[in-house]
């Protein structure tokens, strides 16, 4: 008989497919259970362990910890080591680099003024907004009407929007600026 972790994962494959999850009876057939007390009490299992939740008209819907994945901590670049050592925790993507969900964005990179930073073209940065920032923080800034991702220096109070890129010169801003955001983390897709 599968476990509920592969029922997990048959919903979670599911729902990357069809960004819904199914009905009860269709979670029968989806992962090869027979009666709907079984199915019931599955999902309430998963519900209990916070996987799934129940939307107020009764649907299923993903729950708190419906997008944890396995996380290693002990990879190694170098010499390889043992597989036991490698899978640790759990963790949500989201939870992971999303303290705040109300004052957060995502925002995709254009362009290649913050390479040295590790910021690539095509990047979707994690912005907390907040209309202040440390000297060293990246930040996004509207600058004349137009968003920009820069390193922020303060000179003596004065901001100074600094490229990650050599070939891209510091701005100093005019009174037409104000900070956006502040850059807290950072997706890539290979």
């Amino acid at each position: 008989m599968p476990s509920d972790s592969q029922y997990l994962a048959a919903l979670r494959s599911y729902y990357a497919k069809h960004k819904t999850l199914p009905s009860y009876a269709a979670i029968g057939r989806l992962v090869g259970l027979s009666s709907k007390a079984s199915v019931a009490q599955m999902i309430g299992r998963l519900k209990e362990q916070q996987f799934l939740d129940s939307a107020p008209d009764r649907r299923l819907r993903p729950g708190k910890r419906f997008f944890e994945r396995s996380i290693g901590e002990n990879l190694h670049a170098g010499l390889p080591s043992p597989v036991e050592e490698a899978i640790l925790d759990d963790l949500s993507i989201d939870s992971y680099l999303i303290r705040d969900p109300t004052n957060t964005m995502l925002i995709r990179v254009k362009g290649d003024s913050m390479v040295d930073a590790g910021i690539l073209e095509k990047d979707i940065v994690v912005v907390e907004r907040q209309s202040t920032a440390l000297d060293g923080q990246i930040v996004v800034a509207v600058l004349e009407g137009e968003l920009t991702l820069k390193r922020l220096r303060l000179d003596q109070g004065r901001p100074i929007l600094l490229p990650e890129n050599q070939n891209y010169a510091a701005i100093q801003p005019t009174e037409d600026f104000t900070i956006l955001g502040v850059v807290v983390g950072l997706v890539r897709h290979y």
